[in-house]
């Protein structure tokens, strides 16, 4: 299983499926952010971070251009990845409230995190044929790892996460499961959980809080400790 996942994130590592991300990810590791001018980018498309056989998968959209494109971690070096590891610190599932960089130290308990497209995409806004590029790596990715629980940073997440279900020959219900903050859905034996997605948009209008994602992160701490 291990040698499976350093297989998968080697495949990720090289991919180059589509050229406008190839290229917006290279120009921006080439460009740079002032902040970051003696950075070395890292400028590929990123795989997962976690443990390999993690009871709770957290599935954001995309790597961002200056964070997990420039450090090479997914939720790695932005605000949202403040946000995110500090949750996830007080709920028990990282190791420690902060994630600067590759090597820093973090480590994380029973918690996988991992991406539905690899690479940064323009305004964080991956195509729909980018994100069906994509969606194979997802599929490997939660079959090697086996998660119960997946809490799904965002619609996109949420809808990447039926998509790997639909793939595994889950039936998905019509209604589709309908995302939300705090949504629960139970298929085939995995628990989605729906939590917004810890953007600056939202943690600085409010519309996301830290009481709001502890309340997701312990929901899923619990599903994972009752289904185990």
């Amino acid at each position: 299983m291990t040698d499976g996942l350093a297989r998968l994130d080697a495949e990720i590592v090289a991919c180059r499926a589509c050229p406008r991300l190839v290229a917006w990810r290279e120009h921006v590791a080439a460009t740079k952010r002032r902040a970051f001018a003696a950075d070395d980018y890292w400028g590929r498309p990123v795989p997962g971070f976690g443990d390999p056989r993690a009871p709770v998968m957290v599935l954001g959209l995309a790597p961002a251009a200056h964070g997990a494109n420039r450090t090479g971690r997914v939720f790695t070096g932005d605000r949202s990845a403040d946000f995110l590891v500090a949750a996830m610190h007080r709920a028990g599932l990282a190791s420690q409230p902060t994630s600067d960089r590759a090597g820093d130290g973090l480590e994380l308990r029973g918690c996988r995190m991992t991406a539905a497209v690899r690479c940064a995409p323009p305004q964080n806004a991956p195509t729909p044929a980018e994100q069906a590029a994509c969606l194979p790596f997802l599929v490997r990715e939660v079959h090697l790892t086996g998660p119960r629980v997946v809490v799904c940073l965002g619609g996109l997440a949420w809808t990447a996460a039926l998509r790997v279900l639909a793939a595994a020959g889950t039936e998905i219900p019509r209604p589709r499961p309908r995302f939300g903050h705090g949504a629960e859905a139970r298929l085939a034996g995995l628990a989605i959980l729906g939590c917004y997605h810890p953007s600056q948009q939202n943690t600085f209008t409010g519309r996301l809080t830290e009481p709001m994602i502890d309340d997701v992160l312990a929901r899923a701490v619990e599903l994972a400790r009752n289904d185990g």
